[in-house]
């Protein structure tokens, strides 16, 4: 992991993080949340692949720790480190929301891993139709996981909602996919090795909000200073699933636009055309070191705890702020998924 952790403010002021057990806080973030690097550096740690392989009751474990340490009854002799690990263990595994063990597949420390092949093998097999439709096809079906893994709980989503969400996003991955590939026939070959990333980042913009409609039919959840819930809000949502979507977009360009350049190069050399069989290997491989540095850096653009203004939101939750607080609040928070 990058950089020595150090224990920083969060981005909701008046929250520490003190080295004496007694005073732990093992929510506080160990990176300074308001900045981009100190982001970067959090989800480097919790997006490790590496954490995919953990045992089942290691990740039981790890939560039990830090359910222990909120409620100050840590075991003896437990040091710093451990609760270090117990916390990176179970914000890999555990739904920031529910507290529940989320499925491996949807996870994003799974995302190095499973988007690796998936995009390589996109970036492959891409001139033949029924390989367009199956590769957009799996990418979806993954993409749909993921978003529904990471969705905020706190709005629930219907089966109904969710089919809808999927066949929608699906469409239009593979219509985006088939119809550049029939404008970019007579295209320089480089073209025809972005369109799908065209298709994928077109897929991003319905997926997300298509899967958490329902937040931005009811509104998000948005909370004070102290987590103490306040009410729903539209306009948080529109804001936190915008995020999300740029962020999704973010993690896949530099892999889906600059590998296609690259392979396109090596395939002139000779020794490469001669290995025809280890193009789709090698781009995984590529995949899978720009991914490695991508899923972190593009989590790490927003806040995942996003701070709003009061007067962003609706008027007619401004006015139940103001009836239930004596004092003036300035800001709303919010979780918006990942």
């Amino acid at each position: 992991m990058p950089g020595e952790p150090k224990n920083k403010l969060e981005c909701i002021p008046g929250r520490r993080m003190e080295a004496d057990l007694s005073d732990f806080n093992i929510d506080a973030p160990r990176w300074d949340q308001c900045t981009f690097l100190g982001r970067v550096k959090h989800f480097f740690n919790i997006t490790d692949p590496r954490t995919v392989l953990v045992p089942e009751r290691e990740l039981d474990w790890a939560k039990v720790m830090v359910e222990q340490s909120r409620m100050g009854t840590v075991p003896p002799g437990t040091q710093v480190e451990q609760l270090f690990y117990a916390k990176k263990l179970y914000d890999s595994a555990f739904h920031p929301d529910t507290g529940h063990k989320m499925n491996v597949i949807g996870r994003m420390s799974f995302q190095v891993p499973g988007g690796m092949i998936i995009t390589g093998f996109m970036l492959q097999f891409y001139r033949t139709m029924p390989a367009v439709i199956f590769w957009q096809w799996v990418n979806q079906s993954f993409n749909a996981l993921v978003n529904y893994t990471n969705r905020n709980a706190a709005s629930p989503t219907s089966v109904r909602q969710m089919a809808v969400s999927y066949i929608t996003a699906t469409t239009t991955a593979v219509a985006t996919a088939v119809g550049m590939n029939m404008l970019t026939k007579r295209a320089p070959p480089l073209v025809g090795r972005w369109v799908p990333f065209a298709a994928v980042a077109a897929a991003n913009c319905v997926n997300i909000p298509m899967m958490r409609q329902q937040e931005l039919i009811q509104g998000i959840c948005v909370k004070d200073r102290n987590h103490n819930e306040i009410g729903h809000s539209r306009r948080a949502a529109a804001i936190g699933i915008t995020q999300v979507v740029i962020s999704r977009i973010t993690m896949a360009a530099p892999g889906m636009i600059l590998l296609p350049v690259l392979m396109e190069r090596l395939e002139k050399l000779r020794f490469v055309q001669r290995v025809r069989v280890l193009h789709a290997p090698l781009q995984v491989l590529l995949s899978g070191c720009f991914l490695i540095f991508m899923v972190p850096v593009a989590c790490g653009l927003f806040p995942q705890q996003c701070e709003l203004p009061v007067s962003y939101l609706e008027p007619e939750l401004q006015d139940t702020i103001k009836a239930k607080y004596r004092e003036p609040v300035p800001h709303v928070y919010f979780n918006k998924g990942l």
